[in-house]
C-alpha cells in the first residue's frame, strides 16, 4: 500500500480517481475547494486511509503538510477554464504555473519520486495540421491555459532527468461525466433549460472535438501510473473518437427530451478566443501499455446528461 496525494481531489476527475486509488492505497486529498467540493468525497471521510486538507498549491506550507509521507503525486488542481486564462492571464499563471512549481519543487525536496500530471490535449497543440495528432506533434499553444500546461510539461522533463524523479504528462481529451459543472455539454444544458425551444451554439458546429468519459480517463491514469518509469512521458490520454459540435447539441437536445429544439450557430471558426477547432489525438501509446476504452463516445454522453437531469432537474 502506497501513501499518494491527489492535488484537486475533490474536483471532477480528481475525485473520481480518489474513488479508484483509495481501494489499494492511503489517499491525501489537497484541494482549497474553490472548484471542487466536499460532496464529491464526503463518502471517503470517515475512512482511516482518506485524509483531506484543506489547502492551495500555491502554498508552500500547505504543500508541505499534504506531501508527509507522500511517494506519488496526482496533480490534478488547476485552473481550467481557457476563456479566463485569456481574460486574465495572470490569475492562470498564478494557479497553473506557480502551483505547479511550487508541488514540484516540494516534491524534490521531500523525496517523493513520482508525478502524474493532468495535462490538456485538446491545448497543447494549438491548431495542428496532422490528425489524429501524435505526442511527437509540436507544441504550438493557442491560449494561456495551454502555454500553462506545455511549460509546466517542459520543466518536468528538466526535473525527472536532473533529480531522477518519474513523470508522466497525461494530455487528456475533453473529459465529460458525472460531477462535471463546466463545459460545452453543461452550457447547452443551461441554455435548453432556460429556453427548450431553441439552442445557440457557438461557432459554425463543424469544429471537432476529442472526448473522453471520466471512468476511462481514470483507468488511463491508473495504468500509466502503474507502469510508470523514470524520466518524463508525454501521453495522448482521450477514447480515439471524436464529435462534431453539431453533433454534440443534438445528442444534447435529444437525450434532454426536446428534440424538436432549434439549433442556432453563431457562425464565427471559433466559438470563442483560444477554442482549438479540431482536437483528434492519437492513443497508441496509450494503448500499448494495455488500455483500452470501455464506455463509448455517444453513450458517455448520453449518461453525463442523465446525471445532469438527476442533479438540477429536467429543461
Amino acid at each position: 500500500m502506497e501513501r499518494v496525494l491527489v492535488t484537486g481531489g475533490a474536483g471532477f476527475i480528481g475525485s473520481h480517481l480518489v474513488d479508484r486509488l483509495i481501494e489499494e492505497n492511503e489517499v491525501v486529498v489537497l484541494d482549497n475547494l474553490s472548484a471542487g467540493v466536499m460532496e464529491n468525497v464526503q463518502h471517503h471521510t470517515d475512512k482511516d486511509l482518506f485524509t483531506f486538507i484543506k489547502g492551495s498549491i500555491t502554498s508552500e506550507d500547505d504543500v508541505n503538510k499534504a506531501l508527509d509521507g507522500v511517494t506519488t503525486v496526482f496533480h490534478f488542481a488547476a485552473q481550467p477554464d481557457v476563456r479566463r486564462s485569456i481574460s486574465d492571464p495572470m490569475f492562470d499563471f498564478r494557479i497553473n504555473m506557480i502551483g505547479g512549481m511550487t508541488l514540484l519543487e516540494a516534491l524534490r525536496k521531500q523525496d517523493a519520486s513520482r508525478i502524474v500530471f493532468a495535462s490538456s490535449g485538446g491545448t497543447v497543440y494549438g491548431d495542428s495540421n496532422v490528425f489524429p495528432t501524435p505526442e511527437e506533434t509540436r507544441l504550438a499553444p493557442i491560449s494561456n491555459y495551454g502555454a500553462a500546461k506545455c511549460a509546466f510539461e517542459m520543466y518536468l522533463s528538466s526535473y525527472a532527468e536532473l533529480y531522477g524523479m518519474g513523470a508522466v504528462s497525461m494530455r487528456l481529451a475533453n473529459i465529460i461525466g458525472p460531477r462535471l459543472t463546466h463545459g460545452i455539454i453543461i452550457d447547452l444544458y443551461k441554455k435548453l433549460k432556460k429556453d427548450p425551444t431553441k439552442l445557440e451554439v457557438l461557432g459554425t458546429g463543424r469544429q471537432e472535438k476529442a472526448f473522453m468519459h471520466v471512468s476511462d480517463a481514470v483507468g488511463a491514469a491508473i495504468i500509466l501510473y502503474e507502469h510508470m518509469k523514470s524520466g518524463h512521458l508525454a501521453v495522448n490520454v482521450s477514447s480515439g473518437e471524436r464529435l462534431t459540435v453539431s453533433r454534440i447539441a443534438e445528442l444534447v437536445c435529444e437525450g434532454l427530451g426536446v428534440p424538436d429544439a432549434r439549433i442556432e450557430y453563431t457562425g464565427s471558426e471559433r466559438g470563442w478566443a483560444g477554442d482549438v477547432v479540431i482536437t483528434d489525438l492519437d492513443i497508441t501509446v496509450l494503448k500499448s501499455v494495455g488500455w483500452t476504452p470501455k464506455i463509448g463516445l455517444e453513450d458517455g454522453v448520453e449518461h453525463y446528461l442523465e446525471w445532469l437531469v438527476e442533479s438540477f432537474g429536467p429543461v
